[in-house]
């Protein structure tokens, strides 16, 4: 059973950091593109930024030059950190990886996974 579990979430003031991370636990193999959402209220979920198995990444134009997303293969997580936040950062941040695991009698399985998602508030 493949899990995806958020951490770092939390309350700053604008102009702050946050990071969070992203931790995939399981009988993983494999995770290739790695990626972090965020929804705020009564908005559309947004997909901020995204990195593959090599590290190549994207963002959103909103935080370019913000935020930075990183990845570490050998722990399998993912980690985004915020910095000059603003209000409209603040939203529910979820991760989502394309992972490769196997079930317990060895059989590959591919499956795309998204973690509960965690409250990022950006207020003063």
């Amino acid at each position: 059973q493949v899990q995806v579990v958020e951490s770092g979430g939390g309350s700053v003031q604008p102009g702050g950091s946050l990071r969070l991370s992203c931790q995939a636990s399981g009988r993983i193999t494999r995770i290739n593109d790695m990626r972090w959402y965020r929804q705020a209220p009564a908005k559309q979920r947004e997909l901020v930024a995204s990195i593959t198995r090599e590290g190549i990444t994207n963002y959103v134009d909103s935080v370019k030059g913000r935020f930075a997303i990183s990845r570490d293969n050998a722990k399998n997580m993912m980690f985004l950190q915020m910095n000059r936040l603003t209000p409209e950062d603040a939203a529910a941040y979820t991760c989502n990886a394309d992972i490769w695991s196997e079930t317990e009698n060895g059989e590959p399985v591919r499956g795309r996974y998204w973690g509960q998602g965690i409250q990022v508030t950006v207020s003063s």
